[in-house]
């Protein structure tokens, strides 16, 4: 059995990259940063507990990209470039043939972003995996919940809906074959952060926010935040590949309040059309205009007539659901 410090220097300690922002990394009481001049950090913190964000016999490859995908999920809502993060880890025991894997899906996104790994914790305990990443964004760039105005376009990346279909399949809600099934599950267990596109997004857009907990609830932040209201064209929300099959019920229920997307979802001023397809180009990432902001509070749903829709959309509550 691998002592804590073992587990650190064999899975988690690696040399700094020849660009690292990082003075002092792992191995110290503290890492050292030095963040670029000019340059405004941002931060954010999540934590995923085995039985309740994910399945605890989750592929600890997919688990470890996704641990690290949700938390640069939210950099790229901000527009924001990542730099680094620590890991807090707190494992059943250290097992090789499981931190291996795992380090090894973690570090490979990572790589992709250049966003280095500068310390943390180990424990022993209930799996449960928290992470607190760092970002830099120029100043007064930086894509606020509270910045939608009235008159503008809203905005969805990618898909919505397929994550959400296969936790249905895995819960039995829905019985999905093989084939549906290895089409949504990516979504779920994999899903890419789009920093690309919330970078391209940067003078362009006004807000965002990115979608983890279902498109009404996490909307109803930016409106709550910005108070602002909102009208969504339910029946233009781009839905999943294997949602897509599905009757119009679930694909409206699903991309409506499906949660785990991590998608964004973001205004910007109809003047800024085009440069948001541009935008969306360089990023390689599609993007569908699905309503507008509204100067009257709440949120209006319509179908694809323009016909109001009297559906009661949720949103993931971690006490209460």
């Amino acid at each position: 059995m691998l002592s804590e410090f073992e587990l650190i220097a064999r899975y988690f300690s690696r040399p700094p990259a020849p660009d690292s922002r990082t003075a002092l990394g792992v191995g110290d009481d503290c890492a050292l940063m030095t963040p670029a001049p000019g340059m405004q950090l941002a931060i954010s913190s999540d934590m995923l507990v085995a039985g309740r964000h994910f399945f605890p016999d989750a592929d600890p490859v997919m688990l470890g990209h996704k641990c690290l995908a949700v938390n640069l999920s939210d950099l790229a809502a901000m527009g924001a470039q990542p730099i680094a993060f620590t890991l807090a880890l707190a494992l059943p025991e250290a097992r090789a043939e499981w931190l291996e894997p795992f380090s090894r899906g973690m570090l490979a996104l990572a790589d992709e972003h250049g966003c280095e790994l500068i310390g943390g914790d180990t424990t022993k305990g209930p799996l449960t995996i928290s992470i607190t990443v760092f970002g830099e964004v120029p100043p007064q760039q930086a894509l606020r919940r509270d910045a939608a105005r009235a008159g503008d376009d809203l905005w969805v990346s990618g898909t919505l809906g397929d994550a959400r279909l296969a936790l249905a399949a895995y819960r039995q809600e829905y019985p999905l074959n093989a084939e549906e099934l290895a089409l949504a599950a990516p979504r779920m267990h994999a899903p890419t952060p789009r920093v690309a596109l919330g970078l391209a997004l940067r003078g362009i857009a006004h807000a965002a926010i990115d979608i983890s907990d279902g498109l009404a609830g996490d909307l109803g932040h930016i409106l709550q935040r910005s108070h602002v209201g909102a009208t969504l064209d339910v029946d233009a929300l781009p839905a999943g590949a294997a949602l897509q099959q599905r009757d119009l019920h679930l694909r409206r229920r699903f991309t409506l309040s499906g949660g785990d997307d991590y998608e964004l979802c973001f205004s910007a001023p109809v003047r800024q059309r085009d440069a948001v397809y541009n935008a969306a180009q360089a990023a390689g990432t599609a993007v569908t205009r699905i309503g507008s902001i509204d100067a009257a509070l709440g949120l209006r749903l319509l179908d694809a007539s323009g016909e109001a829709l009297q559906e009661t959309p949720d949103s993931f509550d971690h006490f209460r659901s």
